[in-house]
This record gives structure tokens, C-alpha cells and sequence, in this order.
């Protein structure tokens, strides 16, 4: 079943930033995974359950990707999947969005 992919503004933000931070070094890297990460989180349209569940989370809705070093964490609806956040995999993820008031 296709499912709408749908980034949460948190998520947004998170892409926006680690952009920016890659075009420091390389405005055409950042661009490259960029689109990396867009083309996976498309791919849950399709495959949305192809992820693991977030470890720190433990509910079955809530899993993640990794492209590079880097966790796409989204949940899985019935008929959507929201993109939550992208954080790098050595973040302490439970601080991090407990710090910036996200809810999973």
C-alpha cells in the first residue's frame, strides 16, 4: 500500500541544517546526500516497515532508516508515514529530543 510521505517541520529543519553544515566543506556533497536522503525517505511510500524500530523508542510505528551515519527517524500511519527527525547516529537521541521538546 503507497502511504503519503510527509516531513514533519523538526525534520525539515534538521535536513536544512545538516545541508548547510556539509556546503561549508562542499556545496556539491551536500547537495549529493540531500538527494540521498530524499530518495530514502520516498522509498517509504512503498516500503514504510523496511526500517527498524527505534531502539530508544521501542514502539512498533516508530522506526528509522540510516543513510551514512545519519538516522531518518519516522512513524508509520495507516496511510502516511511522518518524517520525525535526522539525527546523527552518535547523538544521544532520547536528550536530544527531550532538550527540544519533540514528541515521537
Amino acid at each position: 500500500m503507497a502511504r503519503r510521505v510527509i516531513w514533519s517541520h523538526e525534520a525539515a529543519t534538521d535536513l536544512e541544517a545538516l545541508a548547510r553544515y556539509i556546503a561549508k566543506d562542499s556545496a556539491f556533497y551536500a547537495a549529493a546526500f540531500v538527494r540521498e536522503i530524499l530518495e530514502a525517505a520516498r522509498s517509504l511510500k512503498e516500503f514504510a516497515h523496511r526500517g527498524r524500530v527505534v531502539p530508544e523508542v521501542g514502539n512498533l510505528h516508530i522506526r528509522e532508516l540510516f543513510v551514512k551515519e545519519y538516522r531518518l527517524i519516522y512513524r508509520v500511519d495507516e496511510s502516511q508515514v511522518i518524517i520525525l527527525g535526522l539525527v546523527h547516529g552518535k547523538r544521544d537521541l532520547r536528550k536530544l529530543w527531550e532538550r527540544e521538546k519533540r514528541e515521537d
